[in-house]
C-alpha cells in the first residue's frame, strides 16, 4: 500500500461538476500525527504550480489548515510538498486545496503515541516545510533557548528558555465552539546573566517575560501578510529596592516569511510596542526604544541566524546576534542540539543595567532550539 500513488479519490465538491484541474495524491498514505507528510499536486489545467499550497484538513469533527512547502521544482505538471500534520488529529481524514477546487485525498493518520507527544509534536522543518504555522503543537517554542559561555571582564554565561502555550484546544470546548479563541497564547522567556569569576558565582541579572497575546495566521496564498501577533508582556527582574527594575507594554508583531529558490527562509518580525509602566526606569525609551526589529534567516537544518536591533530615541541601542548550526556530536535525548554562537554590543544586556553599556561579547555553547 506504501508504494501506491493515490490511495483514495473522492466525490467532488457538493454542487460541482465535471473534472477538477487540480489532483492531490502521495506515495505514503498512512501518516503519524505531529509526523512530517508528502503530497503530489497534479495540474491538469496547464496552470503554474504555486511554491507553497494550503491544505484543508478535516475529520469527522472539525476542519483545520495546514501549510506546506514545495520540495524542489515542478516536474512537468506535477510538483511534490511537504507539510507537518497536526500533533492532536488521528483516524481518517480528507484533505483538499483551500483555494482551489481539488479532488479529496484520504490519510490514514495514527494518534500521537502519548500526551506528551500531543502537546509538543515539532512544527515545520524550516528547510522543507515551508511556515508550517497550523501544524504547531498546543506547547512550542517561543524565542531561542540556548546556554552560552564568554570571558570578557570574567568568564560569565547566558541562557535562555522560552516556550508559548495556546490556551484553548481547536479540538474540543471553547475553541471547537469559537475557532478564533485559539489564536490566544501564554508565552514566558527567562533570560539569565550568571557571573562565573565571583566566588559564590551569582546571578548578575534575571529577566522575567510573561505574556498574553493573540496570534492570527493567514490561510491562503493572497494575504500580504503571514502572522500578526497583539498582546500585552510584563518584563521584570523580581528585585525589589533600587535594583527593581520593570515594564509593561502593548505590542503588535506582523510576521513576514519567504522561501529562496535554494530552500532557506527569511523572516522578519518587528515588535512594535508602547509602555503601560516603567516607573522603575522611567527613562527605558532612550535605550530600547519602541521597536524591537527581530529577523531570522534559516538554511534547512544546517544554518540559523536570529538578530534583534534596538535604538533608543537618544540615539544609543543595542545588537544581538545568535548563530547557530545543528550537529549530531549533542544530542539530549530524541532531541538533536545546536553549536551556538552569540554576539552582544551595546546598552541594556539586562534590565538592571538598561543604561549601562559594557564591554561587546562573543559568547559560544549550545541551543536545543536556535
Amino acid at each position: 500500500m506504501r508504494r501506491l500513488m493515490l490511495i483514495a479519490l473522492l466525490a467532488l465538491h457538493a454542487g460541482a461538476a465535471g473534472a477538477q484541474d487540480w489532483i492531490l495524491a502521495t506515495r505514503t498514505p498512512n501518516v503519524r500525527a505531529g509526523s512530517a507528510f508528502e503530497v503530489e499536486l497534479v495540474s491538469l489545467g496547464g496552470d503554474a504550480l504555486p511554491a507553497r499550497i494550503s491544505l484543508r484538513v478535516r475529520d469527522d469533527r472539525l476542519g483545520r489548515i495546514v501549510v506546506l512547502q514545495a520540495k524542489g521544482p515542478a516536474s512537468g505538471q506535477r510538483r511534490s510538498y511537504v507539510g507537518r500534520m497536526p500533533g492532536t488529529v488521528s483516524g481518517t481524514l480528507a484533505l483538499e486545496l483551500v483555494d482551489r477546487p481539488s479532488s479529496v485525498l484520504v490519510l490514514l493518520v495514527e494518534a500521537a503515541s502519548d500526551v506528551i507527544q500531543q502537546l509538543t509534536a515539532r512544527p515545520s522543518e524550516p528547510d522543507a516545510l515551508g511556515s508550517g504555522l497550523a501544524a504547531e503543537p498546543p506547547l512550542s517554542q517561543n524565542e531561542p533557548m540556548y546556554i552560552v559561555f564568554g570571558t570578557r571582564s570574567g568568564a560569565n554565561a547566558r541562557f535562555q528558555l522560552s516556550f508559548k502555550y495556546r490556551l484553548f484546544d481547536r479540538t474540543a470546548g471553547f475553541g471547537k465552539e469559537q475557532p478564533w479563541l485559539s489564536g490566544f497564547y501564554f508565552g514566558f522567556t527567562q533570560n539569565s546573566l550568571w557571573d562565573l569569576s565571583s566566588e559564590s558565582k551569582p546571578f548578575r541579572d534575571t529577566s522575567y517575560r510573561p505574556s498574553l497575546f493573540w496570534r492570527w495566521e493567514r490561510t491562503d496564498d493572497k494575504t500580504w501578510i503571514d502572522a500578526v501577533r497583539v498582546g500585552y508582556e510584563h518584563e521584570s527582574n523580581g528585585r525589589d529596592g533600587p535594583n527593581s527594575r520593570s515594564i509593561d507594554t502593548l505590542f503588535i508583531r506582523p510576521e513576514w516569511q519567504w522561501t529562496l529558490s535554494d530552500g532557506s527562509r527569511i523572516e522578519f518580525a518587528p515588535k512594535f510596542f508602547g509602555y503601560l509602566e516603567k516607573e522603575d526606569n522611567p527613562d527605558i525609551y532612550r535605550y530600547r526604544g519602541y521597536v524591537d526589529w527581530d529577523a531570522r534567516y534559516a538554511r534547512g537544518n544546517d544554518w540559523v541566524l536570529n538578530a534583534r536591533a534596538r535604538v533608543g530615541t537618544s540615539g544609543k541601542g543595542s545588537l544581538l546576534l545568535d548563530l547557530s548550526t545543528k550537529t549530531r556530536a549533542i544530542q539530549f535525548g530524541p532531541v538533536s542540539g545546536y553549536l551556538h554562537l552569540q554576539y552582544f554590543t551595546g546598552y541594556g544586556e539586562d534590565i538592571l543595567g538598561y543604561d549601562e553599556r559594557r564591554k561587546s561579547q562573543f559568547r559560544l555553547g549550545f541551543a536545543i532550539v536556535p
